[in-house]
């Protein structure tokens, strides 16, 4: 019987402790790596990212975007990178922050979560903002096939706050709470109407480390068995030290993602400084 998302994420947490790796061939990395700016550069880039961060990590995020930008052969180089790490035995989430509605967003999800698409991972990043509902199918899809979604909440650019902080009012209870608040209630059922045993849901939301949690509503209790996608580590000013302050009681379900901050280290650098950066965060956590 395969896994759930959540039970694998949490053996991945439980061994190699919060960090993700960001899979992000930015155009100035590649000049700094020394590798050519077309897919064939962003596929040497991504498989010596996933050779570094195979055993020392248990999740990588390739951002889709960068591998966009070059069509047909982008894709194709992702799909490379994309079944190394899987291989390598890593969690694969896939950046790609997709949002639609209907027969659309089916087809995004059959793309990224699908057993045996080109583009398989294990999990998704997702957009809610055409209606937490809109993204139904895609969730209990992700159940079914074994995989995870991880719902835009509250995200670390700072012009997402007017929105993510204004207040609604739920017309079924009257309750008064914040977007990302209604967001988290609104997708995160899934994990509490099946059996995870205490441990770890299979939709998680994306919560931006940078972010004021209790302004935006997000208490622990509304996190309680939701995986959290903490990008806004490294290079976007928060550090290791910062995961307890951020997340308190909930620190043990984040994931603490880095890109640049690791990347930029270079070719011959990037799997000490993935060691080490992975280590700090477990001696966080220990205390």
């Amino acid at each position: 019987m395969t896994l759930s998302f959540g039970a694998r994420l949490r053996a991945a947490l439980d061994a190699h402790g919060p960090l993700c790796v960001g899979i992000d061939p930015h155009a100035q990395l590649l000049d700094r790596w020394g590798l050519t700016q077309d897919a064939e550069g962003l596929r040497s880039f991504g498989l010596a990212v996933v050779d570094a961060a195979a055993g020392r990590v248990g999740v990588v995020k390739p951002q889709v975007a960068f591998f966009e930008r070059f069509g047909s052969k982008g894709f194709a180089a992702l799909e490379d990178v994309l079944s190394a790490a899987r291989a390598a035995g890593l969690l694969v989430v896939a950046d790609a922050k997709r949002g639609d509605i209907g027969s659309t967003m089916a087809g995004y999800t059959s793309a990224w979560l699908e057993p045996g698409s080109p583009l398989e991972s294990d999990a998704v990043t997702v957009s809610p903002y055409l209606g937490p509902e809109s993204l139904r199918e895609t969730l209990t899809a992700a159940v079914r096939a074994g995989k995870g979604v991880f719902v835009l909440a509250a995200t670390s650019n700072p012009e997402a706050a007017a929105l993510q902080t204004a207040r609604t009012v739920d017309v079924g209870s009257g309750e008064d709470q914040t977007v990302a608040n209604r967001v988290a209630r609104d997708v995160t059922w899934v994990n509490g109407s099946t059996a995870f045993d205490g441990g770890l849901g299979p939709v998680g939301v994306v919560i931006g480390a940078t972010v004021d949690r209790a302004e935006l509503g997000l208490g622990d209790e509304a996190l309680a068995g939701t995986p959290i996608l903490a990008p806004g580590f490294g290079a976007q000013g928060a550090e290791p030290d910062d995961l307890v302050l951020r997340f308190g009681a909930v620190a043990g379900q984040v994931l603490a993602s880095e890109s640049r901050s690791v990347l930029g280290a270079g070719p011959a650098r990037i799997a000490s400084a993935i060691a080490e950066r992975a280590e700090r965060y477990q001696e966080v956590l220990r205390g």
